[in-house]
């Protein structure tokens, strides 16, 4: 979908559907004076008695069919005098993604909004230009790459509109704008590439298709891009990673991805190490059939960390990024690693694997040492789907942040609340290394049902080093949905690109 500016004379504005965004309090002559006059016909329209401005409203208004606009949608934001900052964002964002629905149900190609209008929210121009794209893109989301190519079926089903437009009737609009509304383009494309590469199935996407996408995104921006297989991972002394890996055919992947740009190039970099298990069957220790299907999306943390350098690529912010995509299926075989098997990680420390199904802190653990020993690290943060215990605690739609890195966690959180992914903070108190104690191993993989999202963290803790910033991240929950929301299908969300976008353009201050 193409995002246009139109400047200039209000005469000369064309689309086939204008929405206008309403609050209860408000009244169309104060808010929409401008669009009024090119379509005056909208004063008399009898849609202006059942329009309350609700939230979740949408009434069509039809004109006369040689008017300049012969249809004008109405969607509701609610009370304005209720709105909070954040409150105010999610009303904006659900109407947006009421309006684009209902364009794309309307099979229109092209649907716009007076620009004007978009000052009246409390947040610049550019915010609120920025805000409609990112919402337009994403809640036009489908996933469709697994549906038939019938020719009549894809007739039957409403096309995305092909334009979005703002409608300024001056001359002129700043470049600020412009590049704000380029920005909601690129973080909408980097979240809907880490829904694809979830909601792909894992006979479609293993390991080695990771490696083949992140070096495509590599190539297409110049980005340093290292891969280590099956064999360099064992010989690196990777032996938890390796576990992991050893019951399926499927070689393991540790793909490393680095951006820099030229004034950061000597700079400490921001590191991103991202759980990437393409499909989980729980190994030996196997899972229920109830749903496994939808660990094919088991991998969205190496996912959202590969899509944030498609975005990096695309926008150049100034900073030096690392990423670390730790990627493997877990399968049970006669090769795979046996709950009881002791193995030596990367720093040295052993591990008691005590349940396979407990897998995405091993390959973390190996991956996190390794961006230890080969930078000197500004920041560390893994992103992973490690816990069913964060959704039990948090639901689906808020994920789990542990750290002892207090103004971290209020940075992050302040910056999810305002991007629509929420986090919230989640004990990583030393005491809970007392459920992973082991008589054999230094410690085991698992602690059991009781504290197991803070467990898992307090493992990962293990091996982070004295000094290093480090934020763990469990995305189980709100990274795949059971139900569609306002702004993502049923299915995988793309949760924490945008807010882990927004912390890189804090790179010179965090």
């Amino acid at each position: 979908m193409d995002v246009v500016f139109q400047k200039g004379n209000a005469s000369e504005w064309s689309s086939d559907i204008v929405f206008l965004l309403m609050f209860e309090e408000e009244q169309l002559e104060d808010v929409y004076a401008e669009f009024l006059e090119v379509a005056p016909w909208l004063k008399t329209s009898s849609v202006l008695k059942d329009r309350k401005g609700k939230k979740g409203e949408s009434i069509v208004a039809y004109g006369p069919l040689d008017a300049a606009f012969s249809r004008v949608l109405f969607v509701g934001l609610g009370k304005k005098k209720d709105c909070t900052e954040v409150k105010m964002l999610e009303a904006l964002r659900s109407a947006i993604s009421k309006a684009s629905v209902v364009c794309r149900d309307l099979n229109v190609e092209a649907f716009s909004t007076p620009g004007k209008a978009l000052a009246r929210f409390g947040f610049s121009l550019e915010d609120v230009v920025f805000e409609v794209v990112w919402s337009a893109h994403l809640s036009l989301y489908r996933y469709r790459d697994f549906k038939s190519k019938d020719e009549k079926e894809e007739n039957k089903e409403s096309k995305d509109p092909k334009s979005l437009a703002f409608l300024f009737s001056e001359e002129s609009v700043a470049e600020s704008v412009c590049a704000a509304a380029k920005k909601g383009e690129v973080y909408a494309q980097a979240v809907m590439h880490a829904r694809n590469l979830s909601n792909t199935p894992g006979n479609a996407l293993n390991p080695l298709g990771m490696t083949k996408e992140a070096k495509a995104i590599a190539d297409k921006y110049g980005l340093s891009c290292r891969v280590m297989g099956r064999a360099e991972i064992i010989k690196e002394g990777m032996e938890a990673f390796a576990a992991v890996a050893a019951g399926s055919s499927q070689e393991p992947q540790l793909i490393i991805l680095e951006y820099s740009s030229p004034s950061c190039e000597k700079e400490d970099p921001i590191v991103f190490v991202g759980k990437g298990i393409t499909f989980d069957s729980g190994g030996i220790s196997i899972k229920p059939s109830s749903k496994m299907g939808e660990m094919k999306a088991d991998m969205s943390g190496a996912g959202v960390v590969l899509s944030m350098f498609k975005a990096l690529g695309e926008l150049k912010p100034e900073a030096r990024v690392v990423g670390l995509l730790a990627c493997a299926e877990n399968m049970p075989d006669g090769k795979a690693t046996r709950p009881g098997d002791v193995v030596r990680t990367l720093s040295g420390k052993t591990v008691e694997i005590d349940n396979t199904d407990a897998e995405g802190r091993l390959v973390l653990c190996d991956a996190m040492t390794y961006a230890q020993n080969n930078w000197s690290v500004k920041f560390l943060v893994d992103v992973a789907t490690l816990t069913g215990a964060c959704v039990v605690a948090l639901g689906d739609y808020v994920a789990g942040i542990f750290s002892e890195d207090k103004p971290f966690i209020d940075t992050l959180m302040g910056i999810g609340d305002k991007s629509g992914e929420p986090f919230w903070p989640l004990p990583v108190h030393e005491r809970y290394f007392e459920y992973i104690k082991s008589e054999t191993a230094d410690f085991s993989n698992s602690g059991g049902r009781a504290g197991s999202a803070s467990s898992a963290a307090v493992f990962l803790k293990q091996f982070v080093k004295d000094g290093i910033r480090w934020a763990h991240l469990d995305i189980a929950g709100p990274s795949f949905i059971p139900k569609k929301i306002d702004l993502s299908s049923a299915g995988a969300t793309g949760f924490s690109v945008r807010s882990l976008l927004e912390v890189i353009s804090l790179y010179k201050n965090i």
